[in-house]
């Protein structure tokens, strides 16, 4: 049976931090593969308009093309309307069967509640969890195990992942080339060599 992560967000750009953070986890927890699941736009989030999907596709499947345990879906992509997290663990579960695990950083988890039906989620999917600069899963989880349970934190404990506190993010990356700077290692050679020939994040 297949024991597949699943890694969504923006991914605008993805990074060295994201595919150093799925590795670990792919590894620690022996999953057979990761899913890379760029979303259209997070419906919990808002702000500044996201690089069109079809330039944070290309730039997932470039950076993951070294890895066969990495693969990119764009299912969410696709979706017509939100695209809920819940819709995709279900879709998924579907389509492919086998153990499906939510990869989601302490920032992420620390707002899980305030998702789509988190409830649902959260009892339909196991979460493997790793901290994030300012923003631990055991924080998340003192507040959290009040909202889903001590059983589902304890679980969510059990999974976690000890991943290399990586102070890196795509608002520093896209700040970064808006000002002209390197960005070299931050991403993969091939995206940053894609970024530069598609003219992104020149205004950033």
């Amino acid at each position: 049976m297949a024991r597949t992560g699943i890694f969504g967000g923006s991914f605008d750009p993805v990074h060295v931090g994201h595919l150093i953070l799925a590795e670990r986890v792919r590894s620690d927890r022996g999953l057979d593969e990761v899913l890379f699941v760029p979303a259209p736009r997070p419906p919990h989030k808002s702000g500044r308009p996201l690089t069109e999907a079809r330039h944070r596709m290309r730039m997932v499947e470039l950076a993951i093309a070294g890895n066969p345990a990495f693969k990119s879906l764009s299912l969410e992509m696709e979706r017509k309307g939100p695209s809920y997290t819940l819709t995709t663990v279900r879709q998924l579960r579907r389509d492919r069967g086998g153990e499906l695990y939510l990869v989601l950083g302490g920032d992420s988890l620390h707002d899980i509640q305030t998702w789509w039906r988190a409830e649902e989620l959260v009892s339909e999917v196991d979460i493997i969890a790793f901290d994030r600069p300012g923003r631990t899963v055991e924080e998340a989880l003192t507040r959290l195990k009040g909202v889903f349970g001590g059983a589902w934190a304890d679980r969510v404990r059990e999974l976690k992942v000890d991943a290399p506190l990586l102070d890196i993010s795509a608002t520093r990356i896209r700040r970064r080339m808006g000002e002209g700077k390197s960005v070299r290692y931050l991403v993969p050679d091939a995206v940053r060599i894609y970024i530069m020939d598609k003219g992104l994040y020149a205004d950033a």
